[in-house]
């Protein structure tokens, strides 16, 4: 009969496992208002009397936990105006760190080529509540030319082009594109301040285009309009005359930028 017998060898040491810090209790309760969307990327969070208050810890404490998330890039404080979310996860604040450093055309190129797919997804899958939020979108951004408030027309345009994410139905895909809301803005911005024809800065036909297409679930149609509408944004930010001649092709035959 053998003996059973400790195993040998150097021991490990153990030791304590520190307890959270009241500040990050605080950064623990502010990420998860931002990961749950209760704030919203864009949004402005409460000013510090307030989270004092609701959160019944000192300022100090406070802010440090907001100094600590603006440092991972989750919020941005603008002077004069608050304290902004920037990103909804320590992905999306890195997306926005790597945007702070490219041109408003690269950002542009990277939208054209998720909206693509997204397009083709949302003709295939989309639902009656899907066209039903496409055609709001759409009155609300023809509110907004015509009121002549460009605000109000770029987060139109902003939310047309949510929707259409929204309805390929790809969570991945829609969290991917809503870190790019911001350099999205600018561009936009740019493109209604550009020196082009109305046509172009309001670029109704091409809007109406898309929308037809996902709700007639043509895949092959969402794309090409999509494919055409952000070839004319690229020419207003570029200054060149835009090209939708299909120089590649996609797997399904659909012609490329």
């Amino acid at each position: 009969m053998f003996e059973e017998t400790e195993p040998r060898g150097p021991a490990m040491p153990l030791r304590h496992t520190p307890r959270a810090t009241l500040v990050d209790q605080v950064i623990t309760q502010l990420e998860s208002l931002i990961a749950d969307g209760e704030w919203a990327v864009g949004t402005r969070i409460p000013a510090e009397p307030a989270l004092v208050e609701q959160l019944g810890v000192g300022r100090n404490t406070v802010r440090e936990a907001v100094r600590a998330l603006v440092h991972t890039g989750l919020l941005e404080p603008l002077r004069g105006d608050g304290t902004y979310v920037r990103a909804s996860s320590d992905f999306g604040a890195a997306v926005q760190r790597r945007l702070r450093r490219s041109g408003e055309l690269e950002a542009y190129e990277v939208r054209s080529a998720l909206e693509r797919d997204a397009v083709r997804h949302a003709a295939l899958r989309r639902t009656p509540e899907d066209v039903a939020a496409l055609r709001e979108a759409m009155a609300e951004r023809t509110r907004g030319w015509e009121s002549g408030d460009t605000d109000a027309f770029v987060d139109a345009d902003l939310a047309f082009h949510r929707a259409v994410v929204a309805a390929a139905h790809n969570s991945v895909l829609s969290d991917l594109y809503e870190h790019f809301a911001g350099a999205l803005r600018a561009g936009v911005h740019s493109v209604v301040s550009a020196p082009v024809p109305d046509s172009v800065r309001h670029q109704l036909d091409a809007h109406q285009a898309i929308a037809d297409a996902i709700e007639a679930q043509d895949p092959d149609a969402a794309e090409a309009a999509v494919s055409a509408h952000l070839a004319e944004g690229v020419a207003a930010l570029t200054g060149r005359q835009p090209d939708t001649r299909p120089d590649t092709q996609h797997s399904s035959g659909a012609p490329r930028e």
